[in-house]
């Protein structure tokens, strides 16, 4: 159960927020200017839980203000929270419906305050988040280069993608800039990149999107990243295990390190091998090796040691 006393649920929009103090049954909209958001943080009480979605940045100048005034949240993921309103009958939506199914929600479940952002990540992720946008355009535009027989929209095409490459360029040195901004960043990025596999963007990927790295056991972390395989049994049936959820970031950047991985690492290889001799499909094998390589890099942020010298004094996070 939650240690606050108060929980509020908050619907962030680009323009406002909607607010539900649960206690009183107050609902207000308040202006997301940063003056306005920062008198609200200000006049919250200290023992409130503020519950609101993670919705595609509209919630960051929340979070800011809330930090500044060290007001405790629980940013949470949104499926989850309309699951919960779907389970407790909740089928309408609206701004003012979803701050009071947050409320709810943070009541209901015990909710543990998420850790305050760290202005160094949280820069990171936004050079990271935006590398994937220019890797998408740079790839979409290429396919239709591929496609396109007109000069004159080839040559369009083309000069489009060497502005697109030019820019990924200079976003990739300003990405290791960064992620060298602070010692703490600076020393996990040298380490996670002892590992097979884990090269520069997947490692800046882990650092701007898993934060628990390395705090949060092996299992509740494959679970975070969406790489632990969920039952679906039901009487006598046993269905297929599946993967979903998750982080989707992070674990293409982790299925892209264990392919490489287990090209080159021989462990790695031989787990790959093995899954593929007992009848498991190629991707499902990589899959574990996804899992199995999440495991060896927790440990090696946990225990601040280097991928070799992980291996030889945790045989617990060798491949199994």
């Amino acid at each position: 159960m939650t240690l606050h006393q108060k929980v509020l649920g908050v619907d962030a929009a680009k323009d406002w927020i909607d607010t539900c103090d649960l206690a009183s049954g107050q609902i207000r909209r308040i202006e997301t200017t940063p003056h306005a958001l920062k008198s609200f943080a200000r006049a919250l009480p200290k023992d409130v839980l503020a519950v609101f979605e993670a919705s595609g940045g509209y919630e960051r100048p929340l979070m800011a203000a809330l930090d500044a005034e060290g007001v405790a949240y629980a940013r949470v993921n949104p499926r989850q929270a309309r699951e919960f309103a779907r389970a407790t009958g909740q089928l309408a939506k609206t701004d003012k419906v979803d701050a009071r199914v947050l409320a709810e929600m943070g009541k209901a479940l015990g909710l543990k305050p998420s850790t305050p952002a760290d202005p160094a990540r949280r820069r990171l992720a936004d050079l990271v988040a935006r590398r994937t946008d220019l890797v998408g355009m740079i790839t979409a535009e290429t396919n239709r280069l591929a496609q396109a027989a007109e000069p004159f929209v080839r040559r369009s095409i083309q000069s489009l993608l060497i502005l697109l490459k030019r820019r990924k360029v200079i976003l990739e040195k300003e990405i290791e800039t960064q992620a060298r901004a602070s010692e703490q960043l600076a020393a996990r990025n040298r380490r996670l990149r002892t590992a097979p596999g884990v090269g520069p963007c997947v490692a800046t990927t882990l650092l701007a999107f898993l934060p628990e790295l390395g705090t949060t056991e092996r299992r509740p972390i494959a679970c975070l990243v969406g790489l632990a395989p969920h039952a679906r049994d039901s009487g006598h049936r046993q269905g297929r295990r599946k993967i979903w959820g998750g982080r989707p970031e992070v674990r293409r950047a982790l299925y892209t390190a264990a392919f490489v991985a287990s090209r080159h690492d021989p462990e790695l290889k031989a787990m790959r091998d093995r899954l593929i001799k007992a009848g498991k499909p190629f991707k499902v094998a990589i899959i574990a090796l996804a899992r199995k390589l999440l495991t060896i890099l927790n440990a090696m942020i946990r225990e601040d040691r280097d991928y070799e010298t992980d291996r030889k004094h945790n045989p617990k996070t060798q491949p199994a």
